[in-house]
């Protein structure tokens, strides 16, 4: 199988990149800026990607071993990629006088990376590339051998190539969705310059998947903690397939769960699928935990303290399990900075990447480590798991204890879970014109519980209950998000049936805020 190989420099939106040679169907995996040339060369890439980072290049110990522009294949470099490139090869690189972040316009010339791709026709034939730039520094000499293949008055160099080599280099991020035609620049390199074999597909996966899975389990037995998400119950599906009886799941209902979510998984796992669930109703356990504690981060923390002392309690009672399996994915190793060095960027931790007690003693499985959110769900539906449930909204972990905010009652789960239950039911149920339902077009929509009381009038009668806000966005990476701009008789009607349906909450508020500034959750 051809792989792509792509070294981090430490910015924000190198997932983006892997996301974006994944969507070409080419494997390709991220690891830190200093990878050692010989795990370079036994990774045998097609061809190799240098992302951006924070840090100026003449000042930074951010490098990579420059004997990977001997390996003999394409390389691109982008961002600080291209000015570590520049350096490297013998061109200068300097601070400059005009910033460029965000929108702009690169003029370009023919090249195998631009040419034939989409773009703005000027008046006197040249042709324009949109993109999104984001640097202080640019390239201010040419490497021998290199190049300008783009350019505009800010940025004399934003783009250069030695194509005798193979090496090319931006100074925009095409692997945003800003630049409007950076996708196509991306598979430009992989599939047409690199010349990569685009074989990375599910179907083809899934074979490989479990015989790797009884290779590594032989005849032992799996304990995996199904929570109803996604990630678990690709997870739960795969193994099954690979090994049968051998898997035994625990699902642990915390008490904050969605509506009637208990009930859909053990139907769906136990009934449908044949799968051995062990059924944990521990939501005494865990309301008792969380009573008094207002603080969101050590919310998550009890939760999943909880989660792992429920969970090791069934695990002693299976005497015979040696793995534990879990629904661990791509950016979950990354962003908790699970590369081999450490040198990644932490982003925020994970309680399956490294979380739970060695005194398990249980070997690890994780056979979607090396997948992302969208290939999880693809492979899902090729396992034969409904449609429905595969491209259902993500949810948190800690479930309703992040939407509650302040103090997590039973009555406010109780609450919550019925007001949310009624607003996705109104987005499934309201469809445009092309007969696309709201709940489709919306990337991730929910109710947040407001510890907050207002002033109402029922018939008659003078109200003092609690308020819900709804949250509904649309993104593609879920780095970025803008708030959905639902119609309003499609608010109104949620509004009015959750002020009607759940006595106790007499006011509903829609939060029209993006990320950033703000994030998806509230807490």
């Amino acid at each position: 199988m051809d792989k792509i190989l792509i070294l981090d420099f430490g910015s924000q939106v190198s997932q983006l990149i892997a996301r974006r040679v994944r969507e070409a169907h080419v494997y390709c995996e991220l690891h830190p800026f200093d990878m050692p040339i010989d795990e370079i060369r036994a990774f045998a890439p097609k061809g190799i990607i240098l992302s951006g980072g924070p840090n100026s290049v003449y000042e930074s110990d951010y490098q990579a071993d420059a004997e990977l522009f001997q390996l003999g294949v394409p390389v691109l470099g982008i961002c600080y990629g291209m000015q570590w490139m520049a350096q490297s090869l013998g061109g200068k690189v300097e601070s400059g006088h005009t910033r460029e972040f965000g929108y702009a316009e690169v003029t370009t010339v023919a090249s195998r990376l631009f040419d034939g791709l989409p773009s703005k026709t000027l008046p006197n034939g040249e042709h324009v590339q949109e993109v999104w730039m984001s640097h202080g520094d640019k390239v201010t000499a040419l490497p021998a051998g290199f190049n300008v293949i783009g350019s505009n008055r800010a940025c004399p160099v934003a783009a250069m190539a030695d194509e005798h080599r193979g090496f090319y280099a931006v100074q925009f991020h095409p692997e945003v969705t800003h630049t409007k035609h950076g996708s196509a620049m991306l598979h430009r390199f992989v599939l047409d310059i690199c010349q990569a074999a685009p074989s990375w597909t599910m179907p083809n996966y899934i074979d490989e998947a479990v015989a790797k899975i009884r290779a590594q389990v032989g005849n032992e037995e799996v304990i995996l903690g199904l929570s109803g998400g996604v990630d678990s119950s690709v997870a739960a599906a795969l193994i099954h397939r690979a090994i049968g009886d051998q898997l035994t799941c625990v699902f642990v209902d915390h008490g904050l769960l969605r509506l009637n979510e208990g009930q859909m998984v053990m139907d769906m796992f136990a009934k449908n699928l044949g799968v051995k669930v062990v059924h944990v109703d521990a939501a005494a356990d865990f309301m008792g935990k969380l009573a008094g504690e207002t603080d969101p981060e050590k919310k998550r923390k009890i939760i999943g303290a909880e989660f792992v002392e429920v969970f090791q309690q069934e695990a002693k009672k299976l005497g015979n399990a040696r793995w534990l399996a879990q629904g661990t994915i791509y950016p979950d190793v990354i962003e908790s900075a699970g590369a081999k060095t450490k040198k990644a960027h932490t982003i925020k931790s994970h309680h399956n990447v490294g979380g739970l007690p060695e005194t398990l003693n249980l070997k690890l499985l994780e056979p979607l480590r090396e997948l992302f959110k969208d290939e999880v769900r693809e492979l899902g539906v090729a396992l034969g798991l409904p449609h429905d449930m595969v491209y259902r909204h993500p949810f948190p972990g800690p479930g309703l204890g992040v939407r509650i905010l302040g103090e997590v009652k039973a009555e406010y789960a109780n609450l919550l879970r019925r007001a949310d239950a009624i607003f996705i039911e109104e987005l499934r149920n309201t469809v445009d014109e092309d007969g696309l339902s709201w709940y489709d077009k919306t990337s991730q929509a929910f109710a947040v519980f407001l510890p907050v009381k207002s002033v109402g009038v029922m018939g008659d009668g003078r109200t003092y209950d609690y308020v819900v806000a709804l949250r509904a966005v649309v993104t593609s990476d879920f780095m970025t998000a803008h708030w959905a701009e639902l119609p309003y008789s499609l608010l109104g009607r949620a509004s009015n049936r959750i002020i009607n349906e759940v006595r106790g909450i007499n006011r509903v508020v829609y939060d029209v805020s993006g990320k950033p500034p703000a994030t998806i959750e509230w807490e």
